[in-house]
């Protein structure tokens, strides 16, 4: 009896240990977490100081964006999208910006949203400071989704000169500026090199391909994008997808074909492939019969200029939709 009075003991004694040991556990856990996560927002809320204290320095001072880059310094990106600075802001409070819509063409005035890191959202756009100087600051454009930062292989920054500067200093203005540098224009004759001597290395012409009627048979219309599109199209779709709406008259027999051409640095269309997805019995029938259209009704109709990028033609790539109608 002892013994076993003894034992239950012993057991009960182990457990309450385990349990004490547990909760011991739990709570230094517990306490761990509180202290990181207070730890986090002191630290969250002394960047947070540290920037407004930065913007306070600055406040009031006009600046004018002067280049937007990605991080090989360059404005174009491989497949013809230039980068255009455009802004022109100042802080007349470290919780406000100014900043000037080229849209409305006037000055807009924003709250400015504080996060972690030198994070923070100045009216429609996630930015991270990267520094502020007398008379420069330059800023690391942010891609937020649900406050999330996503990582991109790939990241533009915007820097900015006071006007002070750009006018007392630099004795220059924006649209100087705001031009292509030495950089931009070696990289687009390197592309439009290659882009004329490899098909495939087409890439989309700030001044894209212009095609005009040059026979009554054929209709040209351009599709455009308006600025304030709700479809969710940006303006610069209008270079880097340039659409034409080609209608042909007195055609061989009724047809619609939607496809891609390339548009050399001469101006001559080369049928390219088919907008839309082929059945293999089709493929053959349709892709002769869009080279057939492109090399006689477009060659003959059409008078092309090639797209251009800094005033350097190119091998670009162009979305067609054509329709013919025989008996109109």
């Amino acid at each position: 009896m002892d013994k076993f009075i003894f034992y239950f003991i012993q057991k009960t004694l182990g457990v309450l240990l385990i349990i004490i040991a547990v909760f011991t556990f739990s709570c230094n856990r517990l306490n761990k977490v509180k202290n990181e996560r207070e730890a986090e927002a002191a630290k969250k809320q002394a960047e947070v100081t540290r920037t407004k204290n930065l913007l306070k320095n600055i406040q009031g001072v006009h600046f004018t964006e002067v280049r937007r880059a990605f991080d090989n310094g360059l404005s174009f990106s491989p497949v013809g999208y230039q980068l255009i600075p455009e802004w022109r802001i100042s802080f007349p409070s470290v919780d406000s910006v100014t900043i000037y819509s080229p849209k409305k063409q006037r000055f807009l005035n924003a709250p400015v949203v504080f996060d972690h890191d030198s994070i923070f959202n100045v009216a429609w756009a996630w930015l991270k400071l990267k520094y502020i100087k007398k008379d420069s600051m330059q800023f690391m454009v942010l891609h937020v989704d649900g406050r999330v930062i996503i990582e991109e292989k790939t990241h533009v920054f915007m820097t900015f000169y006071t006007n002070d500067y750009i006018k007392n200093v630099l004795h220059s203005d924006t649209n100087k500026l705001w031009r292509p540098n030495r950089m931009d224009t070696a990289y687009i004759k390197t592309r439009a090199l290659q882009a004329n001597t490899i098909l495939d290395s087409a890439f989309a012409g700030t001044e894209p391909p212009v095609l005009k009627a040059k026979s009554p048979l054929i209709s040209v219309k351009k599709e455009i994008t308006p600025p304030d599109d709700v479809n969710g199209g940006q303006l610069y779709d209008n270079y880097l997808s340039p659409t034409y709406d080609l209608v042909i008259h007195h055609a061989y027999t009724d047809f619609s074909y939607s496809y891609t051409a390339f548009v050399d640095q001469n101006g001559v269309i080369t049928f390219r492939k088919s907008q839309i997805p082929l059945s293999a019995e089709f493929v053959e029938s349709w892709t002769a019969a869009m080279k057939g259209i492109t090399n006689g009704y477009l060659k003959l109709y059409l008078k092309v200029a090639p797209a251009k990028t800094l005033g350097i033609p190119h091998n670009s790539i162009i979305f067609l939709n054509v329709v013919g109608y025989k008996n109109k």
